[in-house]
C-alpha cells in the first residue's frame, strides 16, 4: 500500500497578515525615525565635505575630509542600527581595514579611509541616497498613518472642528452621486467616507511599511553592508597575521631551544669533554682506581646530555608523532607527564589533522602539561583532543582542552609560556583560551582551523 503524505500547508493569509501587523510598530519607528537621521547626516556631512574640499589648497583641508569619512561610517552605522527595529536580517559590517599590513607613519594612517570605497560609499549614502528615499517613505509613512488614525476616528474629533456655510464638502459628494448618498447629511457623507478611507489605509498599512522597510533595507546591504570581496580582504588579513604569529612563535622557539642546548647538553658535553682528557691523563699515568673514578662521571654526564638531547628533540620533531601519528605521540605524553593524565581522544584526529599542524599542536599539549606539572601543582589533569563536527560549508575545526586540578591563577604575560603558546596557535589562524580562575581548575583550550592552516606554521 502506498502512503501519500500529506502536502505542506502554506502559512495562512491572515496568519500572515498578523506576522506582518507585530512589525508595524518597529516599522513606523524606523521610517520616522531614519528621515531625522537622513536630514542630520546630509546637513552634518555636507557642511564638513564641502569645507574641507575648499580647504584642500591648504593641509587642513585633508583632516577635515577624513573626519568627515569617519563622521558618514557614523551615520552609516546608526541606519544600520535602527533597521534592527524592521525585524529584517541584519546588514552585516564591511571590512574597514582592507590593507594586509597597516603602513607605519602618519600620512599613511591618515590617508587611509580615503583608500577604502566603503567609506566612500557610507558618504553618498548618507549625503544623497539616504535623504531622498527617507523623504520619500516619510510622506508615504505619515500620509498612511495618519490617513489610518484620522479616519477611523473622524466621527470623534471631527466634531470639534468649526464648520460654517461652505465649509463642508460632504454635500458635493452627496449632490455627485445621488443615488449613494440620496436624503443623506453632509456631516454624515464626511464621517462615512473618512471611515471607509481609514479601512482602507488600516488594511493595507502593513504592506506599505513593510515595502518601506525593504527598500531601506536593500539599499543597505548595496551601500552599507558587505561586499564579496571584504570576505577575501579579511582571508588575506588573516593570513597575513598568520604568517606573522608563526614567524614570532618559530623565532621565540628557536631562541628558546638555543639557549636550552646552550646552558643544558652543551655544558655537559664541555663537561664531557674535559672528563675524557682527565681519564686520558689518569690512564696513561697508571691510576686506575681515579681513571675508573672518571670514566663513571663521564658516563653520567653523556647520559644526562642524552637524556636532555631527547627532551630537547620531543618538542621539535618527536618521532613517534612522524612514526604513528598525533594520537599515539599525545597517549606517550601524557603518560610521560609528571602529572597523571587522562586522555580522551577522537580517532578521526589522525586522518584529519595534517602533519604541520600535528606538529605544532603536540609541541603546545607538551607545553601545557609541562606548565600544569611546573606551576599549578595539579594532582591529575584531563586532555582531550576531537575534531569539531562541521555543518555543509562550515571549516573543521581541532579542539584540544586541558584541564587541571591546580591552584589556578595563571594568565597571559608578555614573554611568558602561555603567550608564546598563544603566538604558535594564531600561527595556525587558531586561537588559545584560558580559564583559570585563583583556586583552580585550570582550563585551556586550543582551538585550529583544519583547512587552509599555512605549512610553514
Amino acid at each position: 500500500m502506498t502512503i501519500t503524505p500529506y502536502p505542506e500547508t502554506a502559512p495562512s493569509f491572515w496568519r500572515s497578515y498578523g506576522a506582518l501587523w507585530k512589525r508595524v510598530p518597529g516599522s513606523a519607528v524606523y521610517l520616522l525615525a531614519v528621515f531625522v537621521l537622513a536630514m542630520t547626516s546630509v546637513s552634518v556631512l555636507s557642511g564638513l565635505f564641502w569645507t574641507g574640499v575648499g580647504l584642500l589648497i591648504i593641509v587642513i583641508g585633508l583632516p577635515i575630509i577624513v573626519a568627515t569619512l569617519f563622521v558618514a561610517r557614523g551615520f552609516g552605522v546608526a541606519d544600520r542600527f535602527l533597521l534592527g527595529l524592521t525585524g529584517l536580517p541584519a546588514v552585516a559590517e564591511p571590512e574597514w581595514h582592507r590593507d594586509p599590513v597597516a603602513r607605519p607613519g602618519f600620512w599613511a594612517t591618515l590617508i587611509r579611509p580615503l583608500r577604502n570605497g566603503h567609506y566612500w560609499i557610507y558618504l553618498l549614502h548618507g549625503m544623497i541616497v539616504s535623504p531622498i528615499l527617507s523623504t520619500i517613505s516619510f510622506v508615504l509613512t505619515v500620509t498612511w498613518l495618519s490617513v489610518s488614525l484620522g479616519g477611523l476616528t473622524y466621527g470623534f474629533w471631527g466634531l470639534f472642528l468649526p464648520r460654517g456655510d461652505g465649509g463642508e464638502w460632504g454635500h458635493y459628494v452627496a449632490d455627485a452621486v445621488p443615488w449613494l448618498f440620496d436624503g443623506w447629511s453632509s456631516w454624515t457623507v464626511e464621517v462615512v467616507l473618512y471611515f471607509v478611507a481609514g479601512i482602507l489605509f488600516s488594511f493595507t498599512l502593513p504592506w506599505v511599511l513593510r515595502g518601506l522597510s525593504l527598500a531601506h533595507h536593500g539599499v543597505a546591504r548595496g551601500m552599507l553592508g558587505r561586499w564579496p570581496s571584504d570576505d577575501l580582504a579579511a582571508e588575506v588579513r588573516a593570513e597575513a597575521a598568520a604568517r606573522s604569529s608563526a614567524v614570532v612563535a618559530e623565532d621565540k622557539s628557536l631562541r628558546r631551544l638555543e639557549r636550552d642546548i646552550h646552558d643544558g647538553p652543551q655544558q655537559r658535553l664541555v663537561r664531557l669533554q674535559m672528563d675524557l682528557a682527565s681519564l686520558e691523563r689518569r690512564a696513561q699515568a697508571g691510576d686506575t682506581d681515579a681513571a675508573a673514578e672518571l670514566a663513571r662521571e663521564a658516563r653520567g654526564h653523556a647520559k644526562a646530555a642524552l637524556d636532555e638531547l631527547r627532551a630537547l628533540s620531543s618538542g621539535v620533531a618527536p618521532p613517534l608523532l612522524q612514526d604513528r601519528g598525533l594520537s599515539a605521540a599525545l597517549d606517550a605524553l601524557a603518560l610521560e607527564s609528571a602529572v597523571p593524565t587522562r586522555v580522551e581522544l577522537d580517532p578521526a584526529i589522525d586522518a584529519a589533522v595534517p602533519a604541520e599542524v600535528a606538529r605544532t599542536v603536540y609541541f603546545i599539549a607538551a607545553e601545557l602539561l609541562t606548565n600544569a606539572a611546573k606551576h599549578s601543582a595539579a594532582t591529575a589533569a584531563t586532555l582531550r583532543v576531537w575534531v569539531r563536527p562541521v555543518g555543509p560549508g562550515e571549516q573543521p575545526t581541532l579542539d584540544l582542552w586541558l584541564v587541571d586540578n591546580g591552584r589556578g591563577g595563571a594568565r597571559f604575560a608578555p614573554g611568558h609560556g602561555l603567550e608564546g603558546l598563544r603566538e604558535r596557535a594564531h600561527g595556525l589562524r587558531g586561537d588559545l583560551v584560558l580559564q583559570s580562575p585563583l583556586g583552580g581548575p585550570t582550563t585551556v583550550g586550543v582551538h585550529v582551523p583544519l583547512a587552509g592552516a599555512p605549512a610553514d606554521a
